[in-house]
């Protein structure tokens, strides 16, 4: 994602002719947006996007099962 905002950065720069990105060729900076297809390209073929999702998800439910212990931990010290 990254790769991306720095590429609609770069483009632009360029349209708006802000020294120094006006100066180069337009290739540079469509070299970016391949290299952001090529990352998007592996992180969904080597499974990095779903791994990275899994590890979210397991995130968010330990959290959850945390506050509910705490919340239950609470109650039962008020009665």
């Amino acid at each position: 994602m990254y790769l991306l905002g720095l590429a609609v950065l770069l483009s632009l720069l360029k349209l708006a002719e802000v020294d120094p990105v006006a100066g180069w060729p337009w290739w540079w900076i469509l070299l970016v947006y391949g290299l952001t297809t090529a990352w998007w390209a592996w992180a969904d073929s080597s499974g990095y996007t779903k791994r990275r999702q899994a590890e979210k998800e397991v995130r968010r439910r330990e959290q959850r099962i945390k506050r509910q212990k705490e919340s239950l931990g609470s109650q039962a010290r008020k009665r």
